[in-house]
C-alpha cells in the first residue's frame, strides 16, 4: 500500500493538463447533434453518514451504516449522503435513485480487503458474479461529488504478471505472501485465487451451476469497482476512484452520463485495471479526467444479445481536456463492439506513456459497426508501441496460437466493421510504430481520414486488411518504412 501510495502521489503531481474550453464550447462544436448535457435532479436536502451509525476511523466496518443511510434517504424522496473526512471502511453498496453521494476533501471510502464481505449473487438468470464494491440497477438521478477518495482494495484481487515489475519489486511481493504459478510467473494473493482459473473452466460448462458452485471461484472472480447499471442521469463529479480489483469505473446503458473533474488511477501492473470502460451508453461526456490504468485508459465499449438492433449501442459521446498516462491505450475502443457505436468525439486530450496512444480493436464473436468516430487534438508522448493502431483479429488468436484459433477470426456472426474514422492534428513526439491496419481478410477496415499529423516513430504504416486510408499533410519522423505496405488497398497521400 505504501508503494501504491507514492506512485498515486508522483501521478497526480505530474498530471496537470490545462482546460481550454468548456463542456458547452465542445458539445457546440461536436460534428453531430449531440444536444444538451443533462444532469440528475437530487433535493439539496443534506444527511450525514455519522447519523446512522457511520463511525469514519478505518477499523469500524461501515456497510450497513450506509446501507441504513441510503434506504432512509431514499424513502424521503432522495437528498445529499454526506461523508465527512476519515477513513470509512465497508463492503458493497448499493446506490438507490435521487441520491448524491458526496464524499468531502479528507474521507477514504476503503472497501474492505475481505472477499467474504462481497457475496456471490446471481446477476441474471443462470450468471453468477461476486458483488460489486459500488453498484446499483434501474435507478434515476444518481451523484458522485466531492473531492474525497474511494479506495477499491485491489491489491487482495488482482494477480499480478513478473514481467510487469523490476527484480526488486517482484522480491518484495513475493516475500510478502501469496502463491505463485507453476511456471513462477504470475503472483496470486492466494491459492483459492490461483485454483479459480481451472475451476471456472470445469463449472462455466455445468449445465445448473448455483451459486454455490461459484463460491469456489469467488477469489478469482474480481469485481469491477464502479458497476451502475440502467441508469437515467448520472454524475461523477470530483471524486477519486483508485486500487480496483479489475475495470475501475465501468457504467453500463446509461442514459445522460457526465465524467467530470474526476481521477481515476490503478497501477500499470493491476491485471484487467482498466481506467474507464463505458458499455452500452448514450449521451455521455468525460471532461477534465485523469486516468492511470493498469489496461486500457478511456475505453468505448458496446455488447448486444440481439443480432437486429436497429441503432449504435453506444452513441453521442464527448471526451474532452483529458489526461491518460500508463494504459495500454489512452483513447480504445473495443474489444466488444457488437452493439455498435457512432458519433463519438476526442479533442484536446493527452496520451503520456501508453502502451497505444489510438488504440482501435475487436474480432469475429463480438465485432459490430463502428462509425463516425472524429478525434482531434491529441498530444502523445513516451508511447512504446503504436500511435495509432486499428485491429479486427484482435487477442483471441495471438501470434503462435493454434490455427483453429486463427481460424475462428474469419467466421461466424459479430464480425467487426471499422469504417468513417476522422483523426486530425495529432503530434506524437516518440512511440515505436506510427500506424498499423489489421483487418479481416473478409471484412476490410476502410474510409479512414489522417490529416495534420506528425509522428517520430521507428517503423511508419505498417498492416494488411484496410482500403481508403486517406493521408493529408501526415508527416513520419525518423521511419525507414514510410512507403505504405501494398496489402492497404487504394490509399491515397497528400503531402
Amino acid at each position: 500500500m505504501k508503494k501504491l501510495a507514492v506512485s498515486f502521489f508522483i501521478f497526480l503531481t505530474a498530471l496537470c493538463t490545462a482546460q481550454k474550453n468548456s463542456i458547452d464550447y465542445y458539445i457546440k462544436n461536436a460534428p453531430f447533434d449531440f444536444g444538451k448535457m443533462v444532469l440528475p435532479e437530487i433535493s439539496a436536502t443534506s444527511y450525514n453518514i455519522k447519523d446512522f451509525g457511520g463511525v469514519g476511523d478505518g477499523k469500524t466496518l461501515n456497510t450497513e451504516a450506509f446501507k441504513k443511510a441510503i434506504c432512509a434517504i431514499s424513502e424521503k424522496g432522495g437528498g445529499i449522503l454526506n461523508v465527512p473526512s476519515g477513513i470509512w471502511l465497508t463492503g458493497p453498496i448499493e446506490v438507490k435513485s435521487k441520491i448524491n453521494f458526496h464524499v468531502e476533501k479528507g474521507a477514504i471510502i476503503q472497501f474492505s480487503n475481505d472477499y467474504k464481505q462481497y457475496p456471490i449473487r446471481e446477476y441474471s438468470k443462470g450468471k453468477f458474479d461476486v458483488t460489486p464494491p459500488l453498484w446499483g440497477n434501474n435507478l434515476k438521478d444518481v451523484a458522485f461529488t466531492g473531492e474525497g477518495i474511494f479506495d477499491g482494495a485491489g491489491e487482495a484481487w488482482r494477480p499480478i504478471k513478473k514481467f510487469k515489475l523490476s527484480s526488486q519489486e517482484w522480491d518484495k511481493l513475493v516475500k510478502s505472501g501469496g502463491v505463485l504459478s507453476e511456471d513462477g510467473k504470475i503472483w496470486w494473493p492466494s491459492i483459492d485465487a490461483m485454483s479459480g482459473e481451472n475451476n471456472s473452466k470445469i463449472i462455466s460448462k455445468l449445465p445448473n451451476a448455483t451459486a454455490a458452485d461459484y463460491e469456489k471461484l469467488h477469489l478469482y472472480l474480481r469485481p469491477m469497482m464502479f458497476t451502475l447499471a440502467k441508469v437515467t442521469n448520472l454524475l461523477i463529479d470530483g471524486p477519486t476512484f483508485r486500487n480496483s480489483p479489475k475495470f475501475v469505473i465501468n457504467p453500463k446503458n446509461i442514459t445522460n452520463l457526465v465524467i467530470r473533474n474526476v481521477t481515476v488511477y490503478n497501477p500499470k501492473w493491476a491485471q484487467n485495471g482498466d481506467g474507464i470502460d463505458i458499455s452500452a451508453s448514450k449521451n455521455v461526456i468525460i471532461y477534465n479526467t485523469k486516468v492511470n490504468a493498469g489496461d486500457d485508459g478511456i475505453c468505448m465499449k458496446s455488447s448486444s444479445s440481439s443480432k437486429d438492433d436497429s441503432e449504435a449501442n453506444l452513441q453521442n459521446v464527448i471526451i474532452a481536456e483529458c489526461t491518460v498516462n500508463e494504459a495500454h491505450g489512452g483513447f480504445v475502443i473495443g474489444s466488444n463492439t457488437d452493439g455498435g457505436m457512432k458519433n463519438i468525439f476526442v479533442s484536446n486530450c493527452l496520451f503520456d506513456g501508453t502502451d497505444i496512444g489510438i488504440r482501435v480493436k475487436s474480432n469475429s464473436g463480438r465485432g459490430g459497426d463502428v462509425s463516425q468516430i472524429f478525434i482531434q487534438n491529441i498530444e502523445m508522448k513516451n508511447i512504446i508501441n503504436e500511435a495509432i493502431l486499428f485491429d479486427t483479429f484482435y487477442a483471441d488468436a495471438p501470434a503462435g496460437s493454434s490455427k483453429e484459433s486463427q481460424d475462428s477470426q474469419m467466421t461466424g456472426d459479430k464480425v467487426p466493421y471499422f469504417h468513417d474514422f476522422h483523426i486530425s492534428n495529432v503530434n506524437c513526439e516518440s512511440a515505436e510504430t506510427a500506424f498499423s491496419f489489421t483487418g479481416l481478410p473478409n471484412k476490410l477496415i476502410e474510409n479512414l481520414y489522417f490529416k495534420n499529423i506528425n509522428i517520430t516513430s521507428k517503423k511508419g504504416i505498417t498492416g494488411k486488411n484496410a482500403a481508403n486510408l486517406y493521408f493529408e499533410n501526415v508527416k513520419i519522423n525518423n521511419s525507414t518504412d514510410y512507403n505504405i505496405d501494398s496489402a492497404l488497398k487504394n490509399a491515397v497521400v497528400k503531402k
